[in-house]
């Protein structure tokens, strides 16, 4: 689904702009990585991706759009938002500005009935934009999600995203057999237009050879009543264990979704797991997550 730009998300675009501009004066944050040792740019992100999650505006213009766009809000619960980077010509794909292949995020432990959002920050085109491949709504891909689990996640490798600059070795869910990416769909809303999407569509990262660095803006959604009826896409390859769903906000009052109802999707979580990943304010851990 594809919505026009809301008072809310151009409010929210301009204020990730103001960020992006403060963090990387005197330089234009589109094409700073044509003047920047890559260490340094990482170092810029490292402060600016933290900066913009934890801002007391974001989740008011999360909430915002929520509202604009005809949400119950008592029934809607969000997760914080992240600011993405995908550089162009390969210059940082790893870590911080993660370039993701073709995965579903429940992949990565989201919920079958998880809603993605996506609003780019900057026009984009068809060469830095996000790809989708319809065919494989159907069709199941084998996998490596069953090794992945979202405590150990929080535990050990959100905590090490900026230490990944030239690769990324940290374990992530990636298909293990040959893919056909073609027919795909390049969605190329405004600046302020939302993309929404479910959790368990196959998407990717185009590669970028705009000469530009696409920013862009993401969070998640749950309804509550499809959590409690566990109804969601159908689940035709995720073997993940663990499971986000502590980390949604009701959008009335941010309160988490209550404890025996997460146990739906997870009966006995591990002694001494971490459920939900508390990072130390303005660190940069983690945040190139598909999440």
């Amino acid at each position: 689904m594809v919505y026009s730009p809301t008072p809310s998300s151009l409010a929210f675009c301009q204020l990730a702009r103001e960020l992006a501009k403060e963090a990387f004066a005197p330089l234009d944050q589109e094409t700073a990585q044509h003047h920047l040792p890559v260490e340094q740019y990482v170092a810029i992100l490292a402060q600016l991706k933290p900066k913009f999650i934890h801002h007391p505006r974001s989740k008011e213009c999360i909430q915002g759009i929520l509202r604009e766009l005809g949400c119950d809000m008592s029934k809607m619960y969000l997760d914080v938002p992240r600011m993405r980077t995908a550089t162009s010509g390969g210059y940082l794909t790893a870590g911080l500005a993660y370039a993701f292949h073709p995965h579903r995020d429940t992949w990565y432990s989201a919920p079958q009935c998880q809603l993605n959002w996506w609003i780019p920050m900057y026009p984009i085109a068809p060469d830095n934009a996000m790809a989708f491949h319809p065919p494989y709504w159907s069709q199941p891909v084998r996998n490596s999600s069953a090794g992945y689990n979202y405590y150990e996640w929080n535990q050990d490798s959100r905590k090490n995203a900026a230490k990944h600059i030239k690769t990324d070795t940290r374990k992530q869910p990636k298909a293990e057999e040959p893919m056909e990416l073609n027919p795909q769909v390049r969605v190329i809303p405004p600046v302020g237009g939302i993309l929404i999407f479910s959790a368990a569509h196959m998407h990717s990262t185009v590669p970028n050879t705009s000469g530009r660095t696409r920013f862009s803006i993401d969070f998640r959604t749950v309804h509550i009543d499809d959590v409690l009826a566990k109804r969601g896409a159908p689940n035709i390859d995720s073997a993940c264990t663990g499971t986000t769903m502590r980390d949604y906000l009701r959008g009335t009052d941010l309160s988490h979704i209550p404890e025996e109802t997460c146990l739906l999707y997870d009966e006995k979580p591990p002694e001494g797991a971490e459920l939900v990943f508390r990072p130390q304010p303005h660190s940069s851990a983690g945040y190139n997550h598909p999440r």
